[in-house]
């Protein structure tokens, strides 16, 4: 095996939907930058709020829905190097959509204004390959 790491990470909205002088995040305000993964295979779980998207060979880009009890893998750069290119390391990014915006509005109008769990948490794994293995 490899060194593999589960690693959760979190955007807090009630920062910005509670403090008028900061106004909204306006859909499309990046909080992951597009990029690929240098792992093996990255695992996307589920997360709170929508946001995810990713590209697909075509060029297009896609916001993803991941179904509950689903999980959403992606190649990373030594998947590509390993297969020779047959697999692709997959770009990737997380913004604020406007499914996302309008989640956050939903769930603020469900806590009664209160912003306390407005929280986009993701938990990704990323899987890699032995630094010390020749791919």
């Amino acid at each position: 095996g490899g060194p593999h790491l589960l690693a959760p990470t979190g955007a807090r909205f009630t920062d910005y939907y509670d403090a008028e002088e900061y106004g909204r995040p306006h859909p499309g305000s990046v909080l992951a930058g597009f990029h690929y993964d240098l792992n093996f295979l990255t695992v996307h779980g589920r997360s709170r709020f929508p946001g995810l998207a990713v590209w697909l060979r075509d060029g297009r880009r896609v916001e993803v829905a991941v179904p509950r009890q689903c999980l959403l893998v992606q190649a990373g750069r030594q998947a590509e190097a390993l297969t020779g290119g047959h697999l692709l390391a997959g770009f990737h990014e997380v913004t604020v959509s406007r499914r996302c915006h309008e989640a956050i509005l939903r769930a603020k109008r469900r806590q009664g204004g209160r912003g306390g769990g407005l929280w986009r948490v993701s938990s990704t794994c990323f899987g890699a390959v032995a630094a010390d293995r020749v791919l």
